[in-house]
């Protein structure tokens, strides 16, 4: 599943090709699993409008979009207009993808919605295995702290004194929105810290180095456009490099880059966890 660098770079990526553009008008798929708002809901907000921009939030895609609504009548009798933002949001799932396409190519098998733009191209939703989701709103918010703009402070307090194991306390999303599997492992080997080690067993200089990490750690990728495993690719469809880049996860059994002692992988909740027995603990 994408994480915060992946998603970020895919909202960029759009931000540069999209803004500006009018969304025309919308098609939709006969399958009801991506559709979070009703299909009727999605196109009458979408189409006639305008895209303010593009942003990630947590692990989501929000696209602005500009929205006129009809006000109360002015003295001179004619309705006033009031500008605000709709919100059309994209969670990617696991292999889901906005692509930006001429109106010539191919449509995939596994498209589920085409906004058609009026600079002539279209923006495709394509999603094989539909676990991505979209829904309209008007003010979208991410469950948790946004882990780029978190103070020091605010992330000390959001994991001192939890009793659940780091790893799973970094996946919360209610803590941390866009934190995933790739940057939590390594995260914590570049924080030297195991992912069962309990949270609550943290200093807050510990948890300061981990802070600190996460923060490095997530720039890194995004700087090099994501980690690219099986199915992503960004905006312009290039994979990412930061997987050329990873310390621990995807390495069980091979030697630390630092110490030279072997990769293990445990399971933490259900969720692989890399780690170096020797540097973490």
């Amino acid at each position: 599943m994408p994480e915060l660098p992946e998603v970020e770079t895919i909202a960029r990526g759009l931000d540069r090709r999209v803004k500006g553009d009018v969304i025309e008008s919308v098609w939709l798929g006969s399958k009801p699993e991506p559709l979070k708002s009703p299909a009727a809901e999605i196109v009458a907000t979408l189409e006639s409008k305008k895209i303010l921009g593009v942003r990630r939030m947590g692990k989501h895609i929000v696209f602005d979009l500009e929205r006129t609504r009809v006000g109360r009548a002015r003295p001179s009798g004619k309705a006033g207009k009031s500008r605000g933002v709709d919100q059309w949001v994209v969670h990617l799932g696991m292999t889901g993808r906005l692509l930006v396409c001429a109106v010539n190519e191919e449509v995939s098998r596994h498209t589920h919605a085409i906004a058609r733009l009026a600079s002539g191209r279209e923006l495709r939703f394509v999603d094989p295995r539909r676990f991505g989701r979209l829904s309209v709103t008007h003010g979208f918010a991410a469950p948790g702290s946004e882990p780029l703009e978190v103070e020091l402070d605010r992330f000390v307090n959001l994991f001192r004194g939890r009793k659940t194991p780091i790893k799973s306390a970094l996946l919360n999303q209610s803590l941390l929105s866009g934190v995933g599997n790739i940057y939590a492992d390594e995260s914590l080997f570049r924080a030297g810290m195991r992912p069962r080690r309990r949270a609550s067993s943290l200093s807050k200089e510990g948890l300061r180095r981990l802070y600190l990490a996460l923060q490095e750690v997530l720039r890194e990728a995004i700087a090099r456009g994501g980690s690219s495993i099986s199915d992503y690719v960004d905006a312009d469809g290039e994979k990412g490099l930061f997987q050329l880049e990873h310390r621990v996860y995807g390495r069980e059994g091979a030697p630390c880059l630092v110490c030279k002692t072997p990769i293990k992988r445990v399971v933490i909740a259900g969720r692989s966890s890399h780690y170096c027995p020797r540097c973490q603990k």
